[in-house]
Parts: structure tokens; sequence; C-alpha cells
């Protein structure tokens, strides 16, 4: 390697040449030879290598280190390391040259967003509110450019439906979603859907992974597909879209387990540390086309994600709905998001410039910045790090006569001192924990395309980030009432008596695979400040009958003939029949593929209702607490056996397992079906609460919906439409109010 003079001296020479500059740096000290230091998906920056220091050691002597000195060597390592390491992977950029993948460099902005999300859909008039969505999210931090549907995890695995066709019960099936995605689609908004390696014991769809994948979202229309749990999509599918015709953006959500497949994998998430100094995206560095989304699901502060973001010019994944526990964007961060959208959207090419240069020195401690070349301007992208402002950042950058200087973050054009030496001094202003963005325009052309931008960025900056709130809060739940049935004194035929108790100890726990105990996860009884996953109250619970078995098809068939019932939605309504009717041989096994709503208006022919859980419970548990309805200790031969086939169990007739009774004599309580109890609704999310398991139990996966046969633990189905939330693995019993 050169010596460290003569480093400095070529890159000033190179700035010299060039029509804009990094930030001058300050005298330089000698250090070892610079290497480059790769962590996962990120790049260390200068002056952030392991120097074997204790981690304590090496947080006191942070502030000591010189980047400034070290960037011009550093970024003479980085640009060698990247073209050592594309000349190793035989990197080709055909999908990036794509015309009709050019969209995916503009992605910004992008939000994981559940089907279920009460905004995307309204289950009473029937129709996709995209408009709805769309509006919501400009208000609150400024809109998305593309947004990933998720139809699948957590309900998958409920039954035997498999990733596709859970896609395809979306209302409508797939003209509907076909219309659906278009409507995105005509308001700028580009559409990814996802794809499961891991949902093999699910109905097996005849075709693999990549050929299946692709033909659907080739028949609605979608854009681009998600890697679920993915190191990379491979090549397959790829092939299979370019077969088709389509050119379909792969975006996978873990790190490329081979850099090789960063040529055709346009997109992806990164999964960030995000630590005081801000590192550097591998991928965008190696292609700085790539679009990489920085996500933390479970964040609730997104400041840091943010300013990681912004320093590398990445997109950001601003998913708020992570399985139905709502994270909602704080108003702070909305509103910084809302201006970074605004930048990046203001000046879109500058962000995948082929001259990036991160870590341009800036003169004060915790304050970073990136440099974006263009042949028209040149965007700094500047964060501060610190927890108080810096008030005056006093930058200095080459000056090319006609320049002019923009405030990008606060919209107001920038007076500058251009000094003997050819370099313009401009001061910008940043906020605690806060940004900034200068842009060099050399053009009259360019300056004139800046005004609307900075027009609509002087509007958010009236109002500062610090006058924004940055309190999270938990979005509060509220159970659907039901209303009461007649009240009856004798059990009505085929029901059981359960008494009336002052003290049962409702105890249940919710089984959500992620989550862990957060604010907010699982349901918010009546008497529950928030939402949480594990729940204990004693309560008083009036007495109440409660049928002794499920609700037969039987059964079903009769109240369809006695009351005319048809539902509006009657897609996989009853699929399990023929013609209409259940075979002979099914007449007294538990009805399915019935929706909640279905359910319910049995219950209301019939003069019922459906059971509160902590009802459900009771009458399986009793008093004593007990984990099963024969006793805590788990008994072969008191439930159907387990069914690990790709395929749907055939249920059990009732009335087959008394030996399983509870402590009241009902049957049928668990291991059978699951049973559809209460529903609980918040301002983004509805779900019900599913009781007793099923001897259905999908293998090669840990993600399916968790099956149990606990009286402690119960299931939270997503809802959003009946013809995606009937199931053949759901059904329900009937309680009436007693006298």
């Amino acid at each position: 390697m050169r010596p460290r003079h003569l480093l400095r001296h070529a890159a000033a020479l190179a700035c010299a040449a060039s029509t804009a500059c990094a930030f001058a740096a300050p005298a330089d000290t000698a250090r070892s030879p610079m290497k480059i230091t790769v962590q996962g998906t990120q790049i260390a920056g200068p002056d952030q290598d392991d120097r074997g220091e204790p981690d304590w050691l090496a947080r006191m002597n942070n502030w000591r280190r010189d980047p400034a000195g070290t960037h011009a060597a550093w970024l003479q390592a980085m640009q060698a390391w990247r073209e050592a390491e594309r000349r190793r992977i035989g990197f080709d950029d055909a999908q990036y040259r794509r015309p009709e993948l050019q969209w995916t460099q503009r992605s910004f902005v992008q939000p994981q967003v559940m089907v279920e999300d009460r905004l995307l859909y309204d289950p009473v008039k029937r129709v996709y509110t995209v408009s709805r969505l769309l509006d919501d999210l400009r208000q609150r931090y400024g809109g998305i450019d593309s947004v990933l549907l998720w139809p699948v995890y957590p309900n998958s695995g409920v039954d035997h439906r498999n990733q596709w066709d859970l896609l395809r019960d979306m209302p409508g099936g797939v003209a509907g979603v076909k219309a659906m995605v278009q409507d995105f689609q005509r308001q700028g908004v580009r559409v990814f859907f996802p794809t499961m390696p891991w949902d093999v014991g699910t109905r097996d769809e005849g075709l693999g992974q990549a050929e299946a994948t692709v033909a659907l979202l080739a028949a609605i229309g979608a854009d681009g597909v998600n890697g679920d749990t993915m190191p990379g999509l491979p090549v397959d599918f790829l092939r299979a879209a370019e077969a088709r015709g389509l050119a379909l953006a792969l975006e996978p959500e873990l790190p490329l387990q081979d850099d090789a497949m960063l040529a055709f994998n346009t997109l992806s998430w990164g999964y960030w540390a995000t630590p005081f100094v801000p590192m550097v995206s591998k991928w965008k560095w190696l292609e700085p086309r790539h679009m990489v989304h920085v996500c933390d699901r479970w964040a609730t502060d997104r400041s840091d994600l943010l300013q990681a973001a912004f320093f590398n010019g990445a997109g950001i994944q601003s998913w708020e709905n992570v399985w139905g526990w709502w994270n909602g964007i704080t108003p702070r961060d909305a509103a910084a998001l809302k201006r970074i959208a605004g930048v990046y959207r203001g000046w879109p090419a500058l962000l995948s410039s082929a001259g990036w240069e991160p870590h341009v020195p800036t003169g004060q401690y915790g304050v970073y910045a990136s440099r974006f070349p263009g042949e028209a301007e040149t965007l700094w992208t500047v964060v501060n790090r610190n927890d108080f402002a810096v008030a005056e950042l006093p930058l200095r950058v080459a000056h090319v006569a006609g320049a002019r200087y923009l405030d990008a973050w606060n919209g107001r054009e920038l007076q500058a001192e251009v000094g003997a030496d050819g370099l313009a001094r401009v001061t910008l202003s940043l906020e605690p924990r806060g940004y900034a963005a200068l842009v060099q325009v050399r053009t009259p052309a360019a300056f004139d395309a800046a005004a609307p931008v900075l027009k609509a960025q002087r509007a958010m900056a009236a109002k500062p980030l610090a006058a924004y709130s940055r309190e999270w809060k938990a979005l509060p739940q509220r159970l659907v009432p039901q209303a009461a049935t007649p009240r009856v004194k004798v059990p009505p035929p085929g029901m059981v008596t359960v008494p009336a108790t002052q003290a049962f100890d409702f105890r249940v726990s919710g089984l959500q695979i992620e989550g862990e105990n957060r604010p907010g996860l699982d349901v918010q009884y009546p008497w529950e400040s928030v939402a949480r996953r594990e729940h204990v109250h004693r309560m008083a619970v009036p007495a109440f009958h409660i049928d002794r078995h499920p609700v037969t098809n039987q059964d079903f068939a009769r109240f369809l003939q006695a009351s005319g019932y048809r539902p509006a939605d009657a897609h996989n309504f009853l699929t399990h029949w023929s013609s209409g009717q259940p075979a002979p041989a099914d007449l007294r096994r538990p009805v399915t593929w019935v929706g909640l709503e279905d359910a319910r208006a049995y219950c209301r022919w019939a003069g019922k209702r459906l059971p509160h859980e902590w009802e459900w419970q009771y009458a399986a548990q009793g008093l004593d607490g007990r984990r099963y309805p024969w006793g805590n200790d788990w008994r072969e031969g008191h439930t159907p056996a387990a069914h690990t086939a790709r395929s749907l169990p055939v249920l059990a007739e009732v009335g087959q397992y008394p030996q399983a009774a509870s402590p009241f004599g009902v049957q049928e309580l668990v291991g059978h079906l699951w049973q559809w109890t209460d529903e609980f609704e918040d301002d983004r999310t509805r779900a019900a609460i599913v009781r007793g398991g099923s001897p259905y139990q999908p293998q090669g996966a840990s993600w399916y919906f968790p099956n149990t046969q606990r009286l402690d633990q119960h299931g939270k189905l997503l809802l959003m439409a009946p013809s995606k939330d009937r199931s053949g693995l759901i059904g329900f019993r009937c309680v009436a109010d007693a006298a």
C-alpha cells in the first residue's frame, strides 16, 4: 500500500477533477495498513475495525479515533475489496439493467401488510379498500413505494391448506386479488407476496416451490416475491419467471448465503446492527443499485434503524402489523420517515450512484455522512448520532462555478462561502439524533426541478422532530360483545348445565410463536389494561348451559333447511359437503368449514350463542385448574390419534370418547377440532380465540399454527373474511344463559 500522504494527495487530485468532493478531512495520523472488516451483511467504517480491545475499552476510546484521517485509505481499500469480490463471484449486473426492473431501485419504503389488516379489506361491504390503506400511510409517514402482502403465517397450518391455497382463498379468489393488486399499481405501489420454503407439511401442490409461486403470482399480476426465511431466492425463481416472460423482482428475508446471488436478488431485507458509528451495507456497496429494506419488526423506537438506512441511502421496511401485534410507528419516527422519503423521492437516481462514498468526513464527532454524486447534482445524507443538537455543522465541499446549495432536509437554499482554495463552506444544523441532507445542484434545470421538493420539505420542517412524541403505546383491544340468550332453567336437549361460581381462576396463555410477552401481544380481556400473552384472573361466572358435543353436520343441515341461511361470501362454505348435503357417514361428525359468522347464525337460530372463552374453559376444567378435561396427566386413547399426513384428518364421530369428558360431562373438548369462542378487535386487526386443538400436526417446520390439547392454552386466529377464515378443522358448540 502506498504511503498515507500519497494516498491523500491522490484523493485530492481526484476530488479536484470531479464536479463535487467529499468533505475536507483534517490532518492524518499514522497507523497500520487499512483492512476491511465485514460483519455479516455490513462493513465497518474507518477506525471501526476490531483492535482486540475489551468492549468497555473500545467504547471508552471510540471518540479518540480519527475516521477523517483514515477515510481516504479506507475508501480506497473498500473500492479494492469491492472490485475483488465482484471478480470472485463473476458478478453480472444484467438484472439491474433490465428496464422492467428499474423500479426496484426506487422502492424506498415498503411495509409488510397482513391481509387481515382492517384498512385493506372491509368484510361488511366485502370490498378491498386499498385507497383507505394508502391514504393512512401517506398521512402518517409519507406513503410507500411497494408493499409486501402477507396471507399465510401465523394462520398457516390450522388445517391442510398450503401457502398458495391461502392466497387463493382471499376474498374474490384469484380474480379479486388481481383487481386489488391492480389498484395498488394504479396508485404507484408495486406488490410483493411471500413464498415459504418451510411449508412442506400441508397439502402438496404438485409443483416445485418456484414454479408454483411464480405461476400464481403471474396469475394475479404481482411484481415481486419475498422469500420468507430464505437466505436468497435461488435462480429457479428467476428461470421460472423468465419462462413465463415475467419480470419478477426477488427479495429474500435473510442474508444471501452466497454473494453471487446478488446478481438476481435485486432487493433484500437488512436485519442490521445499529452501533453508534453507522456501518455500511455490504450488498449496496457491492452493487449500489441493490435495494436493501432495513427491518426491525420488534423495535418500538425506530430512530436507529432510520438513521442507519438514511446514512446508507437504503430503503426502509416500515412494518407495523406484526402477525396481528400492532407495532405502530411513533409520531416522531413517522415524521422523520416522511422527510427521509421526501429526500429519497426528490433525488432517487442519486441514491444508486456508482460513485457513492460512505463516511465522508464531517469534522464533528458523532455526525456521519455519505456522498452520492450525479451528473448535475450531488447529495449528502447526514445523521447526528449524538443526543444533543449540532447547531452548526460547517461543511467544505469542492465548488463548481454556478453551483447552488440546498438544505434538502429543511427545504431551503443555503448561502455558500467560496474560498480561494475552491471549496464552498455551507452550514447545516441537526437536531438531537437528527438528520440533514445537502444537495449541490449544478444546472438551472436541476435547481428548478428541486423547487416542489423543497416546498414540501419546508412545510414538514415547520414542526421540528423534537416536537413529536417518541412514546410508543400498545393498541387497545376490545372484546366483541355477544347478545345474551333467553334464560332457561332446564338445559335444552343435548346440553349440560355448568353451575355458577364466584371463584373461577381463569388462567390461560396465548400460543403465538413470536413476540415473547410484549405489551399488546395476544388479546386484551375487559379486565386487563393491555393485551399480553399470559392471563390470570379470578372471576365470577354465572350459570349457563353448554352443548355436550360440538355441532354436527346433521345439526347444521337441519339449521340450513329450517332457516334458509346462505352466507353472502360462500367460498369454502361447507366445502366438504356434496350438493348441499353432508355424506351419510359424516352426519355425526362435527361440522367444519363454517366461519365465525356462520356459527353465530346457527347459534341465533337455536336461541343460543357462542361461549365466551372463560365459559368454555370452565366447562372443560371445573374449579381445580386441571390441565386436561380428565385430569392433570395425559392419557393415550382419550383423543383421536395424531394426523401427520399432508391431508385433512377424518374427524371422529361425537360420543366416541366418553372417558375424556370434563367434570360436567362435556365431551370432544380437546384433540378433536378447534372451536370458535370470542372475537377481539383493535383498530387494525380482528382475531378469534379458538380452543381445543385438533389431531392435525403438519410436519417439517415449527412455523405452523401451534396446536395444543391443554386447557390453559389458546390459539389466536387472525380474521379477514369468511372465505379465508373457514377451516376444515374449526367447528363450534353453543351455550345458553341459565335462569
